[in-house]
């Protein structure tokens, strides 16, 4: 399994950043029943992120399903996140195949395809690994720190994809580069939220 500092670094960032901002109810004072209990736990629970608008965002049709569950959260947000990663995959395979692409940045899209299609793989298996969460602390424990350390190398795969659109030392395309880049910045932004919400589910257990 490859990882990086980078990753390693932003997986105990994230587990701090949770800690340090557990989920309370809201104290101020409002009339009853404005707002429902599964919404202020998703607003709550996106504080904990790096992304908080896109957490919500990206979350909020969802959240009558997941209510006020922790796990129930972040399996969403892991769901999302592979939706999107699929699609992202799906549209730079299209791209790479392009009659007007050139072959250095056929060869770039390759690659990066290369990598998305890993994180999809290892986002997969997250996901199946949450649908069992079931069993003692030991145990539990152990099926958590797959989960973190697939979704931490979703991310270093992601952002393995944007190292060849980076800078303007390549001959590739400024537009071709803008628009991959904006694509992937944002599955990585998906992903470390992802991340970011396994951990607060993991600091409830």
């Amino acid at each position: 399994m490859k990882t990086s500092s980078f990753s390693a670094h932003l997986l105990a960032f994230l587990t701090i950043l949770c800690i340090t901002s557990q989920i309370t109810p809201i104290q101020a004072i409002q009339p009853p029943n404005t707002t429902p209990k599964y919404t202020e736990f998703l607003k709550a629970s996106c504080k904990t992120t790096l992304y908080p608008e896109l957490c919500y965002n990206s979350l909020s049709n969802h959240a009558r399903a997941f209510q006020t569950s922790p796990q129930m959260l972040a399996n969403a947000a892991l769901s999302v996140t592979l939706s999107t990663t699929r699609s992202t995959t799906a549209m730079i395979s299209r791209m790479s195949k392009g009659a007007n692409i050139r072959p250095r940045e056929a060869g770039a899209l390759r690659d990066c395809l290369e990598e998305l299609n890993d994180a999809v793989s290892e986002l997969q298996r997250s996901i199946k690994e949450m649908s069992h969460m079931k069993g003692g602390a030991k145990k539990l424990g152990l099926k958590m720190s797959n989960i973190q350390t697939w979704v931490s190398a979703a991310l270093t795969d992601e952002d393995a994809c944007m190292d060849g659109f980076g800078g303007k030392r390549n001959a590739i395309d400024e537009k071709l580069k803008k628009v991959v880049r904006e694509k992937i910045v944002k599955i990585c932004h998906l992903t470390s939220n992802s991340l970011a919400l396994i951990n607060c589910y993991a600091s409830s257990m």
